[in-house]
């Protein structure tokens, strides 16, 4: 589990092409990587991976096919940056919201509003999406936790705080560019709630 605080980026220094699988190569900052085992689960950008080998700053994962299909790993390239969180221990702050590290999907920006030191984002999401999306809940984007602010038919905005665009990639970001979606858990198995009991009154 994680808390949706992203607390440093990551550089991709190499990306090796398997049959069934890629292996990311990531540079982290100083000192993330400390004490950090094999078998340990670190976001990349909001995506639950386990760690293949690591240092004090060199890092490695194996992403499954399944999991680059679903998610925007399998766009990058060498030297792009990507969020990294480490998992939450039970002493853990958490100072977003409860984020899993499984992605339901990507979105697509749309829109980027630069305010100067904020920035308001439209992401369009993919329609199975759009009924666990409420004006000012919860969602994790590249595994940043983020308040959703005005939801319309088919996408949403997103209000960048200066501390966010400073530690995430976000300040990369463009229009266009894919970002990773992952719905808020208790508002994902509270809609599904509604949505049976509905059915089961129908029947």
């Amino acid at each position: 589990m994680f808390t949706g605080i992203v607390t440093a980026q990551g550089l991709i220094k190499r990306i090796q092409n398997q049959p069934n699988y890629t292996t990311l190569s990531i540079k982290a900052p100083k000192g993330f990587a400390q004490n950090l085992k094999r078998g340990a689960s670190v976001a990349i950008n909001g995506v639950c991976l386990t760690v293949k080998k690591g240092s004090t700053d060199n890092l490695e994962f194996d992403v499954i096919t399944e999991t680059l299909d679903k998610t925007n790993l399998k766009l990058l390239k060498k030297n792009e940056k990507v969020n990294l969180e480490r998992s939450m221990v039970a002493t853990s702050e958490i100072g977003g919201h409860l984020v899993s590290g499984h992605i339901f999907g990507v979105g697509v920006i749309k829109s980027i509003d630069d305010r100067g030191d904020t920035k308001d984002l439209r992401i369009q999401a993919p329609a199975a999406m759009m009924q666990y999306l409420f004006y000012k809940g919860y969602i994790a984007l590249n595994g940043c936790s983020l308040t959703v602010g005005k939801v319309l038919k088919s996408s949403f905005n997103i209000h960048l705080i200066p501390e966010t665009i400073k530690v995430t990639n976000f300040q990369s970001l463009q229009k266009g560019n894919l970002v990773n979606i992952e719905i808020d858990q208790t508002t994902f198995n509270s809609v599904e709630t509604i949505k049976k009991i509905m059915l089961e009154r129908k029947a």
